[in-house]
């Protein structure tokens, strides 16, 4: 039978063993130079750059480039090969290394003559464009999930007391959730797409970048588009809504947060993940206040000034401050509880979709904790 575990070449690399075989001989390496093996062979084809060998294989801790460079040089001679004329692992100058051995997955289990190797599944070694594709779906679906309950909240906000004029409080609740929802949903993807990009780059300071820069272009587009609407529908529309600024630096925060908490760490709690990316992102709602801009409440505000008939304000938050109708204190701790749940909502859903894509197929998190209590430790796939 052939040995379970990633082959290539002459190598068998099996992760759960800890161990590099060569022609059924086991090679000789340290733990956490088999650690940046499996990280690379793992993401075959794949470009893996420095921050992501520090953050996963290193775990953050402050080391010199000289330390990554010595570990490369060290697999390569014990693989055989030459950074000149790679076989397995080539050097992406001032980006990082990629493994472009072709790289198949074998199970023990099958026989010989019927364990015919095949490539990686998609869910265990995901190409980058699939992979990219993957978080910013997931990171959408987060930001969506946070839009609903921030919707459902101020639906019912608006609806007390009941409105007049025949207006109804579920009219009031309908409206607002889908509203929130919707820039929810649209800003998730601009924000996580842009994550998931500079994640794909191996360039984890970049996950700031990319939140802001997808951020911003979402929220000109849709500011722009929303009072081209109102113009063209009522002849006037409401100028203060939340656009571009906001979402820079909402996305900005976002990214920040998915940098501090390390997303896709399998060491990292989700209630860690989660608290980390939430401060960062209420901190970035709060400064957008600060420097004049509104998020979703001083957005409905602006709507009811324009729009006086609207009555779909959330002026009875100020109450709770001392202040008569959304003042500044009541809008930026609404802000702040708005850039924490889209912030936490979108790097948790993130953070799961990057686990199970970097999990080998067929291995659940049950599996790998009862292998791992069984040895000591837990695996550490990079």
């Amino acid at each position: 039978m052939p040995p379970r575990g990633y082959h290539f070449g002459q190598f068998v690399l099996d992760p759960e063993d800890r161990r590099l075989l060569r022609d059924g001989v086991p090679v000789e390496l340290n733990a956490r130079y088999l650690d940046a093996l499996a990280l690379l062979v793992r993401h075959a084809g794949s470009l893996v750059g420095k921050d992501r060998f520090l953050a996963e294989v290193w775990k953050d801790v402050p080391v010199t480039d000289e330390a990554l460079t010595q570990c490369i040089r060290l697999l390569r001679q014990r693989l055989g090969d030459d950074a000149s004329r790679p076989h397995f692992i080539e050097t992406v100058p001032k980006h990082g290394y990629r493994f472009i051995a072709e790289v198949d997955w074998r199970e023990s289990s099958a026989p010989a003559e019927d364990a015919a190797p095949h490539t990686l599944p998609p869910s265990a070694a995901p190409s980058a464009l699939r992979r990219v594709a993957m978080m910013a779906g997931a990171g959408t679906l987060g930001a969506g999930g946070a839009g609903l309950i921030g919707g459902l909240a101020y639906g019912f906000i608006a609806a007390t007391p009941p409105l007049s004029n025949g207006g109804g409080a579920a009219s009031s609740v309908f409206v607002l959730l889908w509203l929130t929802l919707a820039v929810a949903l649209v800003g998730g993807a601009g924000v996580s797409l842009g994550i998931a990009w500079a994640e794909a780059a191996g360039k984890r300071p970049w996950l700031t970048l990319g939140g802001a820069v997808g951020g911003m272009i979402v929220g000109g587009v849709v500011k722009l588009l929303g009072i081209d609407a109102f113009n063209l529908l009522f002849g006037q529309s409401p100028t203060g809504i939340t656009g571009g600024l906001e979402g820079l630096f909402l996305g900005a925060g976002v990214g920040l947060g998915a940098t501090l908490s390390g997303m896709g760490r399998s060491d990292r709690s989700l209630r860690s993940v989660a608290a980390r990316a939430a401060l960062c992102g209420g901190a970035a709602g709060s400064v957008v206040v600060l420097l004049g801009g509104h998020l979703m409440a001083g957005s409905f505000e602006q709507l009811v000034q324009t729009f006086p008939q609207s009555r779909i304000g959330l002026a009875q938050i100020g109450g709770l401050f001392g202040e008569q109708g959304l003042g500044p204190v009541a809008e930026t701790a609404c802000a702040f509880v708005e850039g924490a749940l889209f912030a936490a909502g979108l790097v948790v859903a993130m953070t799961l979709a990057r686990r199970e894509m970097d999990r080998p197929e067929g291995r659940s998190a049950a599996t790998s904790t009862l292998v791992a209590s069984r040895r000591g430790g837990a695996p550490r796939l990079g």
